[in-house]
Order: structure tokens, then C-alpha cells, then sequence
């Protein structure tokens, strides 16, 4: 069992490592270091075996054969190797070190005890505290300095708040861990300033993502509800919906300041076709104020995603509490209780959302630069398939191991804004060599945005020059629909559509 913080140290080497570039040439070992020590992080760690690092860490097929591919024992191998190389170099004065016990794949977090030359004393270093700040509290001084002119020891302590701090913004900036985009969020605002609510809820959620969910919490008014066994649409979570808070009510969250990203769940499991209230459309409509501002009027769940029993998410960006340190959402009926099913806080950029990263895998992927890609979410249709061959023309190879295919439809909830949308693609099906051969003409379809036509009879094979190479489409100044929607939709004409990823940046407009 881990103390909270060994937890954060332990986390906190993890990200040393990837900032520190040993694993920038190696994504495929840096996956499997991020996947081993999450589910150690989670208490899983009697998940971490052969066949669930190969299929759901290295993108290998659901029938891999560990008997007849060792490719996870070669890649321990390496990744053994490097984190040996990492603590024998640049990590060798780290009070952490990550260790993958021979013949194991579960890390240990080992305390290396510190080596002191003869005549040197270890001298604390406590820094003033900033709250949302990483301190780093020890430096090594021989005894001689240490007993020298008082100015001069303090010359050395500002030294080493400074060499602190600015291992703090190195963190932050590089590691592979946290988004990336052009503007930082807000200085005083880090990743682990989240807040993620479970409505109505009395024990802890985690998601397919990893994503923790805290019980019920910062309400007033209202009652906890619940729709047990309810199967909702989606989304891989449906156990998100089947809890709620309904009445009038309210809920003041305790926020740092700065600005943060809002993303409120709500999925219509009382009222509507099958559900044991019936009705439809306008059978409860209720308003929605943040900050003792309108945002929502007569909100309709039902109407806002086509149908009850459906997940429906809006986003709002620029947040930031009000004067007393807290944000205010009030839920005030119209027709019916007002309801919601999750809330979610996470820091922000002024005037744009957080990007919006979707790989066609059943796991996450930190590509090259160090940017975090979920897995598949948010489709409507389509089959999910992985590819053995590695794609070319590209420093991501592992983005294109997934696929979507079939009739399919995206639907991401953005807030309000311009986007570009980038779209990933390559041909594993059709072609020489391929299972059915051909080559251009056999696999064509549309790409749509809100029922806007953006290609035609997109051919991947003839776009990109052949099979197995990669082809990027980006679209510009697309805008979200009504109900806060950016809806792409890969509509076959010749044989199935396909994807691999999707990209959406907020242009800032």
C-alpha cells in the first residue's frame, strides 16, 4: 500500500523519466512503461502480464500468441536496458528509481540511499511553498560550505530554490504525460487540479480512460437518483449514467484561481422511449446558470442527442471561480427535475479547449512529441479493428494500428468556436499482396462536418500512393452545431469507410 505521497513521488519519477527525452526515439517502450506503471498507480497491478501489454499496450490483435511472439518479452528486454542506462547517467543522483524485476513486468519504485563523499552533511532546503508548485527540498553542500559566511549560504538556498523551480517548469512543459499546446494553462493550474464528480454517487468511478470519479460532493439541494442495469449509448461508460442528482440544486465547487475547462454529462434514463417515465421531447426541460450566469435555456436532453438513453456531453471553456473561490452551478426546473450525471473540471487555456486527440485503439498513445492520444471514443457505428503491418510515411507508426471501419459518425462535444479537424488514414485492406488485392477505386467514401461536404469519394489508396501508407486530411474553421457538436461522418460509397485518428484544435477564433 502506498503512502499519498510515495504515490506523487513515484508519479513524479515517472514523469522525470519521460521529460528527461530517453524515450523520445522509443515510443513503443515508452507506451509500455506508461501502461505498466498506470496499472500499478491503480492497483492493478495483477493485470500487468504478457498477453494484456501486447494487445493492449503494443497494439497487437485480441488472438496474439504469446507461445509464438515474444515480442513483449524482447521489448522488456529494451526497456530494462534503458531505464538502466537512464539511472547510470542522468538519473543517477534520483532518490527514485524505476525498476522491471527480470522476468517481471510489474515495476517496483525503489529509494536509492544517497552516496555522501567523505566530509560532506546532507543541509535541508525549504524553499518557500507556492501552492500548485512541485518543491524539491534537499541539496548537498560539503561541510566546509556549509559553515561558511551566512550570505554565502544563502546565496547557495536561493540557488537552489531557483534550480528547483526550473525543474518544475521543465516537468511541465515536456512530459509526455500532459497536453501539449502553443500557451501553457494558467501558472498557478497543474493536471492534478482536476476535479471529476459522479452525480448522485456514493463510492469512487474509475473509466475506461483511467479517469478517477469522486463521490457526490459540494451540493445543495436535490436528491441522488439511479437508473441500475440502464445501458447507455455512446459511450464506453454507461455505469457513469446509471447515478444522478435531480431536483432544484445547486453545486459550489472550491476552484484554484485561473482558468479552467467544464464538461457536464447527461444522459436521459427516466423520461423517453423505453424508459419508465415515457414521453419524449419537452417532458422535462430545465435552466442551467454558472457563475449566476444563463448558459443553458429550457435545456432538453432528449432533444439535445436525438433520443433518451443516449450520452450527451457539453463543454464549456474560460471558467474561473467566482469572487469567493468557488463555482456556482445552479439546476432550476421548467418542466420537471433538473438533473445531471457527471461533472467534470480540469484546468484550461484562455480562449481555447484542451485538444481533443482519438486513436482507433482499445489503449491510449503518446506519440512522438510527447502528445497524449485516448482511445476510441465518441463513434457512432463502424467496427474497431487492429492492423498487424507497421504504416509508412509517418514518425507514428503506432497511430495507424487501430482502424474504425464501416458506416461511421464522430460525434465530439467542443465548446463553442473555430476548429481544425486533422483525420488519419491508411490502406490495410485493399491492395497488392492484401487479402483482396485491388488498389485504387475499391474503397471510396465521404467525409462530412455537420452534413457539410468536405471530400468526395475519398480514396486512401490514391491519396496516399499506395497501401500501408499514412494520409493526413486537416480541415479548417469548422464550428460546432446546436447542440455543441462537431459531427464527422465517414459515409461509404464504394465498400466500408475507414479511420485510424482524429485530431480537433481549437483555432482560437
Amino acid at each position: 500500500m502506498h503512502s499519498a505521497m510515495g504515490l506523487r513521488e513515484e508519479k513524479a519519477e515517472l514523469e522525470a523519466v519521460f521529460a528527461s527525452g530517453t524515450f523520445s526515439r522509443a515510443p513503443g517502450l515508452a507506451q509500455m512503461l506508461s501502461y505498466v506503471c498506470t496499472k500499478y498507480f491503480e492497483g492493478q497491478a495483477d493485470q500487468v502480464k504478457e498477453y494484456n501489454i501486447a494487445v493492449e499496450a503494443l497494439g497487437r490483435p485480441a488472438d496474439f500468441d504469446q507461445k509464438r511472439d515474444s515480442i513483449v518479452r524482447v521489448e522488456a528486454h529494451r526497456l530494462r536496458k534503458r531505464l538502466s542506462e537512464y539511472y547510470e547517467g542522468e538519473g543517477a543522483s534520483h532518490r527514485i528509481r524505476i525498476v522491471l524485476p527480470s522476468g517481471q513486468y510489474v515495476p517496483q519504485f525503489l529509494v536509492a540511499e544517497p552516496q555522501l563523499a567523505t566530509g560532506t552533511e546532507l543541509i535541508e532546503v525549504t524553499p518557500e511553498v507556492t501552492p500548485g508548485v512541485l518543491v524539491v527540498p534537499v541539496a548537498l553542500q560539503s561541510s566546509a560550505v556549509a559553515r561558511r559566511s551566512s550570505p554565502y549560504r544563502m546565496a547557495l538556498l536561493v540557488l537552489a530554490g531557483v534550480i528547483a523551480a526550473s525543474a518544475v517548469t521543465y516537468l511541465a512543459t515536456r512530459s509526455p504525460l500532459r497536453p501539449t499546446l502553443s500557451a501553457a494553462p494558467s501558472s498557478v493550474l497543474r493536471e492534478g487540479d482536476e476535479i471529476r464528480i459522479l452525480a448522485g454517487a456514493r463510492q469512487p468511478f474509475t473509466d475506461q480512460l483511467g479517469r478517477v470519479w469522486q463521490p457526490d460532493r459540494y451540493f445543495t439541494g436535490g436528491a441522488a437518483g439511479s437508473s441500475p442495469g440502464r445501458v447507455v449509448e455512446g459511450t464506453r461508460d454507461s455505469l457513469m449514467y446509471q447515478s444522478f442528482r435531480e431536483g432544484d440544486f445547486q453545486y459550489d465547487i472550491p476552484l484554484k484561481p485561473g482558468v479552467y475547462e467544464m464538461h457536464l454529462h447527461f444522459a436521459e434514463t427516466v423520461y423517453g422511449e423505453h424508459n419508465p417515465g415515457g414521453g419524449g421531447e419537452a417532458t422535462r426541460l430545465f435552466h442551467l446558470d454558472i457563475n449566476d450566469k444563463r448558459v443553458l435555456t429550457n435545456f432538453d436532453v432528449i432533444s439535445d442527442e436525438h433520443g433518451a438513453n443516449f450520452a450527451d456531453e457539453r463543454v464549456f471553456k474560460d471558467i474561473s471561480p467566482a469572487a469567493d473561490g468557488k463555482l456556482h452551478l445552479r439546476f432550476t426546473h421548467v418542466v420537471r427535475d433538473p438533473f445531471i450525471n457527471a461533472i467534470e473540471v480540469v484546468p484550461g487555456y484562455p480562449g481555447r479547449m484542451r485538444p481533443i486527440r482519438i486513436v482507433m485503439r482499445s489503449q491510449a498513445y503518446m506519440d512522438h512529441k510527447g502528445n497524449l492520444w485516448t482511445s476510441d471514443r465518441y463513434f457512432r457505428g463502424g467496427q474497431p479493428v487492429s492492423r498487424s503491418q507497421l504504416t509508412a510515411g509517418t514518425d507514428d507508426p503506432e497511430l495507424y494500428r487501430g482502424e474504425r471501419f464501416g458506416n461511421i459518425s464522430y460525434v465530439i462535444p467542443v465548446a463553442p468556436g473555430s476548429y481544425s479537424v486533422t483525420l488519419k488514414f491508411a490502406e490495410a485492406w485493399f491492395g497488392p499482396g492484401k487479402p483482396v488485392g485491388g488498389g485504387v477505386g475499391n474503397r471510396r467514401f465521404d467525409i462530412l462536418a455537420n452534413s457539410q461536404m468536405l471530400a468526395h469519394n475519398f480514396d486512401i489508396y490514391k491519396e496516399a500512393g499506395g497501401p500501408e501508407r499514412a494520409v493526413d486530411r486537416t480541415f479548417h474553421n469548422l464550428h460546432p452545431n446546436a447542440q455543441g457538436q462537431l459531427v464527422i461522418s465517414l459515409v461509404p460509397v464504394e465498400n466500408y469507410a475507414c479511420i485510424n485518428a482524429i485530431e480537433v484544435i481549437d483555432e482560437g477564433k
